[in-house]
């Protein structure tokens, strides 16, 4: 059977020394997890299509590789020994371990990897923050941060809510919807469509590939000036409260994933919602009390590109607006929405989460996500729950994938694939680190990244997500690298 390779040409000039250069190759499939081999040699031939690059344009300067710092997994975390928890940390967040992980995400108020529902902010009313609080945080996330802040004190964070406080909502519950996983009162569902024909919304957006198929009609955040301006004081006073338990936050976003209708906590925003607290609220009050932290829009879980483009065109967002952040659906929309606002900062803000297979599978989509996301100009990416129990599985019923699994009935731990996918990008694409090359996962579905470290050193990242061996050749300067994959299997080649 003849086989396709990819070919990745750097425009480079490189010295002799260069040329010299021999390459680590580290590899992992399901039955042999980080495999090493040394002295891989550049040739003069190659075999394929030649896919070139231009390295004085890097696609992006790599910033941050981070992780969500959620309840659950410091619930999991927690049922193992001090000395499996300090090896697990070792590995994920210090600056010679594994993953080398150096930015957290935080919900401000319970997410829907919370042990239950809960926010800073629960006394109806009190617009003056006198009972706003992050005790709660203190008994779990931040001893969580703590513990990786052990191996990495320059961690940085930023945070983004999932839901307001229930009493800020339209529907007054932390749900969006209801489901059996919740108590919201089911006549309250009909505010997110209202009482327009389903039928009728559904014409006007006929694709059934668009998420949302419709959108909310009007925002479960109750459009008050007394409400908005308070929500944005919420926003700067969890900053000051974080920030006095050694917890620095850079970057803010105002929701997650506003267009996910759900029986956990959320909070759907039209346009005219999110431009008017961002701009007019949660912008004038951070450049007041807390100009050190930038304002992201964020995070789109959507692939409305009209949406989108209709937000970030808006004259305001320049003034107001570093950087945008995609995750899930927005994914899609990302190459496109870059290319027209070339301007802003892009990042992706969560790994999408799988159900609780913790399998082979669910690491190859995630490698193809990470080579995707990058590719296309992110300069920062960021997994969701590091750690979980069993299955993953959430109070409102969900089962998710982690990058470690913990087995409740016996207190073990495994580095599940996807941990193994990380570290293929993680422990080599470092902070300052040029992406020179990209090939996205195709009808080949052989994705690859090639980047340049800021000490010189070349690392080419590839995935062979197929059932055949597939061959892949790297043009550097006048000479190829070249090696031939196995089937499902992660590669990292790196100039020694």
């Amino acid at each position: 059977m003849k086989m396709k390779s990819i070919l990745i040409t750097l425009a480079l000039c490189l010295s002799g020394n260069a040329m010299a250069q021999t390459f680590e190759h580290f590899s992992s499939t399901d039955s042999l997890r980080w495999k090493k081999e040394n002295n891989v040699k550049l040739t003069n031939k190659a075999i394929g299509e030649i896919v070139t690059t231009d390295a004085a344009n890097p696609i992006v300067t790599f910033r941050n590789w981070g992780t969500t710092f959620n309840e659950q997994d410091w619930k999991a975390l927690c049922m193992l020994t001090r000395e499996e928890q300090d090896e697990i940390l070792q590995n994920v967040f210090a600056p010679n371990g594994q993953l080398r992980l150096t930015n957290g995400r935080i919900s401000m108020n319970a997410n829907d990897y919370a042990l239950d529902w809960f926010s800073c902010s629960d006394v109806q009313g009190d617009f003056d923050l006198k009972y706003f609080n992050i005790e709660r945080d203190k008994l779990t996330i931040i001893p969580y941060i703590r513990a990786a802040q052990k191996y990495n004190p320059d961690m940085s964070f930023w945070m983004s809510p999932w839901s307001p406080p229930a009493w800020m909502k339209i529907n007054n519950h932390y749900a969006v919807q209801s489901s059996k996983h919740n108590d919201l009162n089911p006549k309250l569902d009909h505010l997110l469509y209202g009482d327009g024909d389903r039928s009728d919304n559904e014409q006007v957006n006929p694709n059934k590939r668009l998420f949302p198929r419709r959108l909310a009609v009007q925002d479960y955040f109750i459009q008050d000036p007394r409400y908005l301006q308070s929500y944005a004081n919420m926003f700067s006073r969890f900053i000051d409260l974080y920030g006095e338990q050694g917890v620095p936050i850079s970057m803010v976003m105002y929701q997650n994933e506003a267009y996910s209708y759900t029986p956990y906590p959320g909070c759907p925003w039209t346009s005219e919602g999110i431009l008017r607290f961002n701009l007019e609220y949660l912008s004038p009050t951070l450049k007041e009390k807390h100009p050190e932290v930038e304002l992201f829009l964020g995070t789109f879980n959507t692939n409305r590109y009209d949406h989108v483009k209709e937000l970030l065109s808006d004259s305001r967002m320049p003034n107001n607006i570093k950087g945008v952040g995609f995750q899930w659906e927005g994914g899609q929309i990302l190459p496109r929405i870059r290319k027209e606002y070339p301007n802003y900062r892009y990042i992706q803000t969560e790994s999408e989460c799988g159900n609780g297979s913790m399998n082979w599978r669910a690491g190859e989509h995630t490698f193809h996500l990470i080579n995707h996301y990058i590719g296309n100009g992110c300069s920062e990416y960021y997994n969701w729950n590091l750690i979980l129990c069993d299955r993953g599985e959430s109070p409102w019923g969900w089962k998710q994938n982690a990058l470690i699994r913990v087995n409740s009935a016996n207190r073990t731990f495994e580095y599940v694939p996807e941990y193994y996918c990380y570290r293929h990008y993680s422990q080599f694409i470092k902070k300052g680190t040029k992406i020179i090359g990209f090939q996205p996962t195709g009808a080949n579905k052989t994705p690859v990244l090639v980047a340049l470290t800021p000490e010189g050193k070349y690392v080419i990242v590839a995935g062979n997500l197929q059932d055949q061996p597939q061959p892949l050749s790297v043009k550097i300067g006048e000479k190829y690298l070249n090696a031939t994959l196995e089937p499902h299997s992660f590669h990292t080649f790196v100039t020694k």
